[in-house]
């Protein structure tokens, strides 16, 4: 297998997805080593049919609005592979979704979902609406307008979906109960639903706190304590707040929060106190972050801008993809940050990974440091399957263990000859490896 070649294939059929072939590139180059040690994955043409996805659910969605309105939405579903389970991955309702975008988190769920040992597979969705602005009613409605179609397609033995960006547990509840109606059964068909109706305990902090847990295995081979540690987040919603809380637990000090207007910078640090306000703020009330600082005077809000030019040791981006580019990436460098640990899926671009693994920064792609969130999901899973409810200290030490265990995974296949541990490759090779095994196994299918 030649990367590059099959990189340009895929550009040829589908010219217009930039994020899917940013992601397909990312593996490949990768891979291609390992790849080419197995000639029978290629007779097989294993690489195409592991790139492309088994299926794409297309759909509209229309709605009504609380002025009487017939609003129309795009909505799909990406099931891009079954080897080695149901498929799994999040739901996301946002202005930018789009095929592409869905198909690189796919992708890229697939892999993490194998590194996690658990028996998922990969799959995304998601529609262009965006709740930002809409009421809990209109919110209400579009859930369920959304789930007339997708129910058709989901099952606990054959898609189990989660929430994304824009998708929290208000959203799951809305399409669960939906879900619920239409099949007529109460079976595990969703993650992330709340603890009354099969939730598990530790799912909203479980891809901030398992990002953190990364992070202290990370820093550890290198003989270095979080403690004291200055940490830059961006984000403010599930994955930021949490990492921020875990972060404040293990006695770091997080600096940062963001959301799609602006940052702000605490200098005093973001206090557990502190941190109470965001979650009321954004989860509550629904603002945006600049009344942070309006809350907070010693803080500084920076509109229009993200974070990375501020000094710390440590950096997390958890909002969204192709956040930290090569210039960020630069001036990340410069300031002396030891290591970057991803919270979001893809947020830095092929030019900023370049940058740090160049300074040989410790730098962690989402698909391993923020597979505690799918982690979870899976351990919820198993709890509807059971029909159990596990203590949280249950649930978070199972989490520790999962993360570990994918730390140690990147350690074996990602240490190069001169000892620095490229965690890229290693969580590439140890997801795909697993993956193309199960799916050899099965036959041409």
């Amino acid at each position: 297998m030649n990367a590059k070649n099959v990189v340009e294939s895929l550009k040829k059929r589908f010219p217009n997805e930039p994020e899917y072939l940013q992601a397909v590139q990312e593996v490949l180059e990768s891979i291609e080593d390992v790849y080419n040690q197995h000639p029978e994955f290629e007779k097989a043409n294993l690489i195409e049919r592991l790139c492309i996805p088994d299926r794409i659910f297309t759909f509209r969605v229309s709605w009504v609005d609380d002025k009487g309105n017939v609003q129309t939405n795009m909505a799909y579903r990406v099931q891009h592979n079954m080897a080695i389970g149901p498929y799994k991955g999040g739901i996301r309702f946002h202005s930018s979704v789009n095929p592409s975008i869905l198909k690189f988190l796919a992708f890229e769920q697939t892999f993490k979902n194998a590194l996690t040992t658990l028996p998922m597979g990969g799959a995304k969705g998601g529609s262009d609406f965006s709740p930002r602005g809409k009421s809990s009613n209109e919110v209400m409605r579009f859930c369920q307008a959304y789930m007339l179609e997708l129910w058709k397609h989901i099952g606990p033995d054959t898609d189990v979906p989660a929430g994304d960006i824009g998708v929290g547990a208000r959203e799951v509840g809305y399409m669960f109960g939906m879900y619920r109606k239409l099949s007529g059964e109460f079976t595990g068909t969703f993650t992330g639903k709340g603890l009354e109706f099969g939730g598990s305990l530790i799912r909203p902090e479980a891809t901030g706190y398992g990002n953190v847990y990364f992070l202290c295995s990370m820093l550890k081979t290198r003989n270095i304590d979080i403690k004291g540690k200055k940490v830059l987040i961006s984000g403010s919603g599930n994955v930021a707040t949490y990492t921020c809380q875990k972060l404040i637990q293990l006695g770091a000090i997080p600096m940062t929060l963001s959301d799609s207007n602006g940052y702000i910078y605490d200098p005093d640090g973001i206090t557990q106190e502190k941190l109470e306000y965001v979650k009321d703020l954004k989860q509550v009330q629904r603002g945006r972050i600049r009344e942070y600082a309006e809350k907070y005077p010693t803080a500084i809000y920076h509109e229009g801008m993200r974070p990375w030019g501020e000094k710390a040791d440590i950096v997390m981006p958890s909002a969204t993809q192709n956040e930290i580019n090569g210039e960020d990436a630069k001036k990340i460098v410069a300031n002396g940050v030891i290591a970057v640990a991803e919270g979001a899926n893809m947020p830095s671009t092929p030019e900023a990974i370049a940058t740090f693994q160049k300074a040989k920064l410790l730098y962690s792609p989402g698909k391993a440091s923020n597979a505690g969130g799918v982690a979870t999901s899976g351990l919820e899973m198993s709890q509807n399957s059971e029909r159990l409810s596990w203590s949280a200290e249950e649930v978070d030490s199972k989490l520790k263990g999962i993360m570990a265990n994918i730390h140690e995974n990147c350690v074996k296949y990602g240490t190069e000859p001169d000892g620095y541990i490229n965690y890229v490759k290693g969580a590439n090779i140890a997801g795909f490896m697993k993956v193309a095994k199960a799916m050899m196994a099965q036959g041409i299918i």
